[in-house]
């Protein structure tokens, strides 16, 4: 239980359903934090737990949460995630400092809410672990698109276990936001209009530039802004602060829209270029997760291939290739490669991408993480079939 609308819909619908239910709201800590002092008789090593101020773990969203666990005359408990936390953070820094752009609210799903908070599910009997994502499990199991396409989560959701997927609860995954707000307020639920969060919970002011200055002061170093050829056109403060398809604060004169096409981390710069520079063919992720039999897989397959949370998932096709030989945050081996019927654009490395089923396109086939996008007008390899 977050404290939000969601979530505390879910366990008012969970108690309807006859499920013996038990709210636990997960203490992550933040930076600028004070003690808390809205920890539950029952919480877990309530000396360590620190709230925040902001995001989806702060000091209202705890109160919210026990508001709502007394209401529905439910147990609930806090528990010090703290530590665990922090490789959220660390990931979320490391992934900057090597020219990337992380994704912490996948890592988190993925590490701690079907995780972390599994195992200690397991701790207290529990069989089962509910959320309030607007996704779906079906009979299989399996995971779906959530009912409300402008909400949906699956798309976070593609890291957790195969074999955690019948463990998994998702009672709003069939309802629209709006009969979210509706059932919650009908039933007097206190958070039925609180603001969706919108962002990330340890970063500040949303200044996360800062935040990679204070935690590694060495990123704020000065390098080159380079053009497609290779020319020297400006001068940044960090490549740090750039991102691919960025168009804004570039800091570089130019009668036609410039955007970030690359960036180079071990040589401190950061390229500069016109929109199709921004097109690939497709891209390779490492760290693959499948919530479907991969084999089959090992050949090109029609898919649809989403790259980002707030885009549109579009018409590809996959296959499972030998496994990447870099490090990864989560150890997790395994790599794909996706290729794009049309190229698409800011194919960001660090971001997932998530596969969807070509013939049931609600249907998560699986996931990883992007390391390399594929050029536009790259060399098509024979064996891959064109639908042109």
């Amino acid at each position: 239980m977050s404290g939000g609308v969601d979530s505390s819909l879910a366990a008012s619908v969970l108690l309807e359903r006859g499920y013996d239910v038990v709210g636990v709201f997960m203490r992550l800590g933040s930076p600028g934090e004070t003690v808390g002092e809205l920890i539950p008789e029952g919480g877990c090593d309530p000396s360590k737990i620190r709230i925040g101020k902001q995001g989806c773990c702060s000091v209202g969203d705890a109160g919210d949460a026990r508001l709502v666990a007394a209401q529905l005359g439910i147990p609930f408990y806090v528990c010090n995630f703290r530590d665990d936390f922090g490789r959220i953070i660390d990931y979320f820094i490391d992934e900057y400092a090597r020219g990337r752009t992380p994704n912490p609210c996948v890592r988190c799903n993925d590490w701690l809410k079907f995780g972390k908070l599994h195992d200690y599910a397991h701790q207290i009997g529990a069989e089962l672990v509910a959320s309030g994502h607007y996704a779906r499990v079906d009979d299989a199991p399996a995971l779906r698109r959530g009912l409300d396409g402008s909400k949906d989560q699956s798309y976070v959701l593609f890291g957790v276990p195969r074999e955690r997927m019948g463990q998994m609860l998702l009672p709003i995954g069939d309802m629209l936001k709006t009969q979210t707000r509706e059932l919650a307020r009908a039933r007097g639920l206190p958070v039925f209009d609180k603001p969706d969060s919108q962002e990330i919970c340890f970063v500040p002011d949303n200044d996360y530039a800062g935040l990679l200055e204070r935690k590694r002061p060495e990123l704020a170093r000065a390098g080159a802004i380079l053009d497609r050829d290779g020319n020297v056109v400006g001068e940044h403060a960090g490549a740090h602060r750039f991102t691919i398809g960025q168009r804004r604060g570039l800091g570089i004169a130019s009668e036609r829209p410039l955007y970030v096409i690359e960036k180079d981390a071990q040589a401190n710069t950061v390229t500069i270029g016109d929109g199709d520079d921004l097109l690939s063919d497709g891209c390779l992720a490492a760290e693959s997760n499948w919530l479907v039999d991969p084999r089959g897989f090992e050949d090109w397959q029609p898919c649809f291939a989403q790259i980002r949370y707030n885009s549109s998932a579009v018409a590809a096709r996959c296959r499972v290739i030998p496994d990447l030989d870099a490090p990864t945050p989560s150890g997790r081996t395994g790599a794909f490669e996706v290729r794009f019927d049309e190229p698409q654009r800011a194919v960001a490395p660090g971001q997932a991408a998530v596969l969807y089923s070509h013939a049931d396109p609600d249907l998560v086939l699986g996931g990883g993480w992007i390391v390399r996008s594929t050029p536009r007008r790259a060399p098509r390899p024979a064996d891959v079939p064109s639908h042109e």
